[in-house]
Order: structure tokens, then C-alpha cells, then sequence
């Protein structure tokens, strides 16, 4: 996803110095939401791994049940 937003923010530069304002703004926008869904995921998945970790330590402080 980072991938394609770094892409249309590539091709808006290049459009909006070649002189294509319609096109540069379609890529400029369509950058802007790719880069917000990577940075919505980006966050989210470093919460759940926050949240592994914390149970991962959690679960190493429970004596086993069954020996």
C-alpha cells in the first residue's frame, strides 16, 4: 500500500510539472488516502502487537495447570 501511495505521489509530481493539474490532483488525492489506510494499518498492527506482547507476559507469570 506504502507502495502504490509513494507511486501517485511520483506520478502527481511529474504531472504537475508537465503541466497536467487535473491529473496531478486525482494522484495527489488518491496518494494522500493510500498513505492514510497504511498509516490506519501501520497503528493497528502495531496495538495488536502491543497487545501480544502483553499477554505473552502475562501468560508467563500463570503456573501451569496441569504438571
Amino acid at each position: 500500500m506504502f507502495k502504490y501511495a509513494v507511486i501517485f505521489l511520483i506520478i502527481s509530481l511529474v504531472a504537475g510539472a508537465v503541466g497536467f493539474t487535473n491529473v496531478s490532483t486525482i494522484a495527489r488525492r488518491i496518494s494522500f488516502i493510500l498513505f492514510g489506510l497504511f498509516l490506519l494499518v501501520f497503528l493497528v498492527l502495531i496495538g495488536f502487537a502491543y497487545l501480544a506482547g502483553r499477554a505473552i507476559e502475562a501468560s508467563a507469570l500463570v503456573t501451569p495447570l496441569v504438571a
